[in-house]
C-alpha cells in the first residue's frame, strides 16, 4: 500500500511539473502585452469626492482595452487607439463619462461617420495611472504588433514624468525612475511564476480562463480613499520647496522616449493625433489647493510625505515638458492639440490638479472630436481649442 502511494504521488508530482512546464511555455509563447487583463469588470462605488459619479464602471474587453468588445471582421469599422497617463485611464469616471467613452460616441454620430467614411467607429482605452514618456514608449512597442490595424491613435502624456521624477526628490543630473514591465502590463509573456499554489502558471490560465469566459464583476468601495490622505498630508507639509531643481535631464529623457512613441505609432496607424495634456493652472484659492495632493517626494499613496513641491514649481516643470511635446510633434509633423484653451472652468473641469470631472472629460472629448473631424458634433464651446497642423496637410481621414 505504501508502495502504492508513493508511485501514486510521484506521477501526480511528475503530470503536475509538466502541466506547469506546458502552462509556462504556452503562457511565453502565445501570450501578448496588456495593460489591462482582458475580461476584468471592476464597479466602484464611491463617497468621498462630491465632484465625481457615485458609481463607476471599469471594463476590459477582450483585446486588454477600456471599452466595448471589438466585433469580428466589419469593413466599416474605424478604430482608434487611446494612450497615455490616468488622464486617459479616466479611473474614477464610467466608462460612458470618460472622455474616450464620450468620444466615441461623439464619433458615431452620422455626421462624423460620414467623414471618416465608417459606419462605426470604436474607441479603445489603454491609458494608465504613472504611466509617462518611457513608460508609453513600452507600451506602443509591445502592444501594437498585436492589431492588424489601427485608423488613428491618440496619445497624451507628460504630468507622470514630471511626477516620477518630483516624487524622486527632482535629482538634477538623473532622469526618473521608470515603471518596469511587471508593473506596466497585467499580462505579458516574461510574466514571473512560482510554485506555490497562487504563484504557478496553472492557476493564472484558471484564473484568465475564469475572467474571459465569465466575465466576473468585482465590486469595491472608495478605491479612491488614499487620495483623501493625500491631500491632507499636502496641506499638512513640513516643508514646501519653491526652487525647480535643473530639468534637463529629465528633458532629455522625456523628449527621447516621446520621440519613440510616436515613432511606434505612426509606423502602425494611418493617423497619429498628439493632445497636449492640460492640468489645472493658477493662481488658486484655498479651496482650491486643498483638491491637491501631487508634488511629494516620495510616494503619497502607500506611504507618509512631509515635502513637497510648490505648485508653481509642478506648473513650470509641466509647462516645459508640455513645450518639448509641442517641439517633438512639430519636428515629426503630427498635429498636435491644445486642451487648456476649452477646459477652463477649473473646478468644474478638474476634481484635483490633472485629472477630469465628468464635466471637463465631455470638454475634452469634444475637443478631440472636432480635431479629428473638422465638424462640430456638438454646442461648441465658448473657446476653441487650438489645434496645429504642421508639415503634412489636412487630409480626411478616409482617405488615409
Amino acid at each position: 500500500m505504501t508502495l502504492w502511494i508513493f508511485v501514486a504521488a510521484f506521477v501526480g508530482g511528475v503530470l503536475f511539473v509538466a502541466a506547469e512546464a506546458t502552462a509556462r511555455w504556452w503562457i511565453r509563447h502565445r501570450t501578448g502585452y496588456h495593460v489591462w487583463p482582458p475580461g476584468m469588470r471592476l464597479e466602484v462605488r464611491q463617497d468621498l469626492f462630491p465632484d465625481l459619479e457615485s458609481g463607476f464602471r471599469f471594463e476590459i474587453n477582450a483585446d486588454g482595452e477600456r471599452g466595448s468588445e471589438v466585433r469580428g471582421a466589419d469593413d466599416g469599422l474605424y478604430r482608434i487607439l487611446v494612450a497615455g497617463g490616468s488622464s486617459v485611464e479616466c479611473f474614477a469616471l464610467d466608462q460612458a463619462t470618460s472622455w474616450p467613452g464620450v468620444l466615441e460616441r461623439l464619433l458615431n454620430r452620422p455626421e462624423a461617420l460620414d467623414i471618416v467614411g465608417a459606419r462605426r467607429v470604436h474607441v479603445g482605452n489603454i491609458g494608465h495611472s504613472g504611466v509617462g514618456a518611457a513608460e508609453l514608449d513600452t507600451i506602443l512597442e509591445r502592444v501594437l504588433p498585436r492589431y492588424d490595424r489601427i485608423d488613428a491613435i491618440i496619445v497624451m502624456v507628460g504630468a507622470s514624468t514630471a511626477y516620477h521624477w518630483l516624487g524622486d526628490g527632482a535629482p538634477p543630473a538623473r532622469a526618473p525612475a521608470v515603471v518596469p514591465e511587471d508593473a506596466l502590463f497585467a499580462r505579458h509573456p516574461g510574466q514571473p511564476f512560482g510554485w506555490t499554489p497562487r504563484a504557478t502558471a496553472l492557476v493564472d490560465l484558471i484564473r484568465r480562463l475564469r475572467q474571459a469566459l465569465l466575465r466576473p464583476l468585482e465590486v469595491k468601495d472608495n478605491l479612491g480613499a488614499w487620495q483623501v490622505a493625500a491631500r491632507k498630508m499636502r496641506a499638512e507639509a513640513t516643508e514646501i520647496r519653491t526652487t525647480l531643481p535643473d530639468p534637463s535631464a529629465v528633458l532629455q529623457h522625456f523628449e527621447h522616449h516621446f520621440r519613440r512613441a510616436l515613432r511606434h505609432a505612426r509606423a502602425r496607424s494611418r493617423r497619429v493625433l498628439v493632445v497636449r495634456q492640460p492640468w489645472f493652472e493658477g493662481p488658486y484659492t484655498n479651496e482650491e489647493q486643498s483638491r491637491f495632493w501631487h508634488g511629494g517626494i516620495g510616494r503619497p499613496w502607500k506611504e507618509k510625505v512631509t515635502v513637497y513641491f510648490s505648485l508653481d514649481v509642478i506648473n513650470r516643470i509641466l509647462s516645459l515638458i508640455d513645450a518639448r511635446v509641442v517641439a517633438v510633434a512639430e519636428d515629426v509633423g503630427l498635429p498636435h492639440l491644445n486642451l487648456r484653451p476649452v477646459l477652463d472652468q477649473r473646478v468644474r473641469h478638474y476634481y484635483d490638479h490633472d485629472h477630469f470631472t465628468p464635466d471637463g472629460a465631455a470638454v475634452a472629448a469634444q475637443a478631440i472630436a472636432t480635431a479629428l473631424t473638422d465638424v462640430t458634433t456638438a454646442p461648441a464651446p465658448a473657446a476653441k481649442p487650438s489645434v496645429r497642423r504642421v508639415t503634412q496637410p489636412r487630409v480626411p481621414l478616409a482617405a488615409r
